[in-house]
């Protein structure tokens, strides 16, 4: 509430719960392929693994059950979702329409500074695909399209666009050995149009690359078909 001087008095930062952390830790996990579709998980092994309750694993679950990660089936075992094509479909319509639209607000704002930004994350990236890091590549591409989101002035649209965008990320972490250069192309063809305030390039830019998901997952899933829901 404003005090007397009329500024709001501030809020306190609220530091991760217990839950926050695990539910975050399997998130990567599961994200990363880590804990592989159809993997079996319990509450008695992650506590002992993570060293704590199992309350706080029991809401991590729920919370990933809630998300379409995990199947909770009483009286049977818990286990990681396969990835669905329907899912992974879905959240690319969701994510492109959202990106568009910071996208549109960006080009309008664009400073030096800020493409200056986006060049030492290009220059990142390279160096991640050179070496071949593909968990580093996919937190750098991530970081990317934040920055550009936070660009045009909608920083908060990021985190609806990360909880949609988790379904694509198993077949994207799966498909970086072959996509990463690509990607990488994007992103630079991306910056190329923003600097020139290409607005329509730039939007025919960044449809394709997100687009491309769909090639990408018909290919995974015949390599990996036993990833895939029926």
């Amino acid at each position: 509430m404003p005090g007397r001087d009329g500024l709001r008095r501030l809020e306190p930062v609220r530091s991760p719960s217990v839950t926050d952390q695990v539910f975050e830790a399997l998130h990567r996990q599961i994200l990363s392929l880590d804990l592989a579709p159809g993997t079996k998980v319990s509450e008695i092994d992650v506590a002992r693994a993570f060293e704590v309750s199992r309350q706080p694993v029991r809401d991590a679950f729920f919370r990933l059950s809630q998300l379409g990660f995990l199947e909770i089936r009483p009286q049977r075992a818990t286990v990681i979702t396969r990835i669905s094509e329907t899912a992974v479909l879905r959240a690319r319509f969701v994510r492109t329409a959202l990106e568009l639209a910071c996208l549109k607000a960006a080009i309008q704002t664009i400073s030096e500074p800020d493409i200056r930004e986006l060049e030492r994350l290009l220059a990142d990236q390279e160096a991640a695909v050179a070496a071949d890091d593909r968990p580093g590549f996919h937190a750098l591409d991530d970081e990317f399209h934040r920055r550009m989101c936070e660009m045009a002035g909608q920083g908060h649209v990021w985190s609806l666009i990360r909880d949609q965008k988790a379904h694509m990320d198993r077949v994207r972490f799966l498909s970086l050995a072959s996509s990463a250069q690509t990607a990488f192309a994007d992103h630079v063809d991306l910056v190329d149009a923003l600097r020139r305030k290409d607005a329509a390039g730039a939007e025919a830019i960044l449809g394709t690359h997100l687009g491309r998901i769909a090639a990408v997952l018909q290919a995974i899933r015949g390599e990996h078909p036993e990833y895939f829901d029926d």
